[in-house]
């Protein structure tokens, strides 16, 4: 087999041998031995050997990476382990989400394309920086905008495992850490070694504040909890280098919950806001169930429906799912959805017309009330000071005869 790389043709020979003596194993080997040799010019020796061999490999466990079965992780309960000692439990990852037929705008899906694949090939460029090889994105928009769907398009797209981190099943700091610990590299059947460990990681709904992600005890007793400091290390600090070519995806429906120091570069590095269902993220739902092409949409309905979608603020869910139940009839479909999405932009209408009305007859009265809440949170704290202090004022206004006189006593 002839093969050319930076203007060099090299040639694959295949070669079959015959094993000449048969010793005892548990596992008996084949007859036949199999393999390939190179053939070169010695000109090209330097050429082939620092770059075309590396280049072979990076295929080769590409390849593999691609056709093996996926597996979805999540942390055991209680951090019980398994019959292997291992607290993962492990499942096939079977979900068919791609970036092809996840629906949001498509400028945006090419951004994160490029950027995990500037991550993927990243390798060299970590190491010379002198950074850990991992990267971390926050998913956040509201219920039902597909950040499960992104997750899964992300992992088939690289042909990553997704280690599924449930935290309320996390008792302390040092439990996240084994958890990190046992997030192992794959070993490659073959020449070549082992590769990377190849995760993400998605997360429960994130609680903000600085007590940390607190985690319900048993009945009657106090809750166990892992601090924010351990969450921090876990995503960033030292033990986060245990692995190279890891991922951490978070997913939160509150963004503003969440804790500053959480949100920064080299925790989150890239934030993704999932929106509701926008008329680019429309096309690709049609093209997704309806079987719609570019073009085949009507130029009026598409007026419409890009008239109608921001007002309406239905999430790419609630418009999947009009589109499941009349698939049938293409026609219909789209009718009912642009029905639909009329009716959810009248309510929403209506709804923020009313809350108008209501903020502007009682703006001064709602503020009154919250001032009054506020004071008589703050009143048991302030009376109980100036009861303190009046006492010790009184005690130091005493007569000084009295406390002669209690003492001749």
């Amino acid at each position: 087999m002839v093969d050319a790389f930076n203007g060099v043709t090299v040639l694959w020979e295949h070669v079959v041998t015959q094993r000449q003596s048969q010793t005892f194993s548990w596992r008996p080997l084949p007859e036949e031995k199999r393999g390939f040799t190179l053939r070169i010019k010695k000109k090209d020796k330097y050429l082939i050997l620092n770059s075309y061999l590396d280049f072979i490999m990076d295929k080769a466990n590409e390849i593999r990476r691609k056709n093996q079965d996926r597996l979805l992780y999540t942390n055991s309960r209680g951090g019980s382990l398994d019959s292997r000692g291992h607290p993962w439990e492990s499942v096939p990852f079977k979900h068919p989400s791609t970036f092809d037929t996840l629906a949001m705008d498509p400028k945006v899906k090419k951004e994160i394309m490029d950027d995990l694949k500037d991550f993927a090939n990243g390798q060299a460029f970590y190491q010379k920086t002198g950074r850990a090889w991992k990267r971390g994105y926050l998913l956040y928009g509201p219920p039902g905008t597909g950040k499960s769907s992104m997750i899964a398009a992300m992992a088939n797209f690289l042909g990553y495992d997704i280690y599924d981190l449930e935290l309320t099943e996390v008792h302390t700091n040092s439990e996240l850490r084994k958890l990190l610990m046992k997030t192992s590299s794959k070993k490659s059947k073959g020449g070549g070694g082992g590769a990377s460990a190849r995760t993400y990681y998605d997360s429960m709904e994130m609680r903000g504040g600085g007590g940390g992600v607190s985690v319900p005890g048993e009945e009657g007793g106090g809750g166990n909890s892992i601090t924010l400091s351990g969450l921090l290390n876990f995503t960033d600090g030292l033990w986060s280098c245990c692995g190279s070519e890891r991922i951490f995806v978070f997913t939160t429906n509150h963004i503003e919950k969440l804790d500053p120091a959480l949100l920064r570069s080299g925790r989150m590095d890239m934030h993704i806001f999932m929106s509701h269902c926008s008329f680019p993220a429309l096309k690709i739902l049609l093209k997704n169930y309806l079987g719609y092409e570019e073009g085949d949409l009507d130029e009026e309905i598409g007026k419409e429906f890009e008239g109608v979608l921001e007002k309406a603020g239905m999430t790419p869910a609630d418009v999947s799912e009009v589109l499941i139940k009349n698939r049938r009839d293409k026609g219909n479909a789209v009718r009912e959805l642009l029905e639909a999405l009329k009716a959810r932009a009248e309510k929403n209408n209506v709804a923020g017309g009313s809350r108008e009305k209501v903020n502007g007859g009682h703006d001064l009265e709602e503020e009154e009330e919250e001032e009054q809440e506020k004071r008589a949170l703050e009143s048991p704290k302030e009376e109980g000071c100036d009861f303190v202090e009046d006492s010790c004022k009184k005690g130091d206004e005493k007569d000084p005869k009295e406390d002669n006189e209690i003492i001749e006593k």
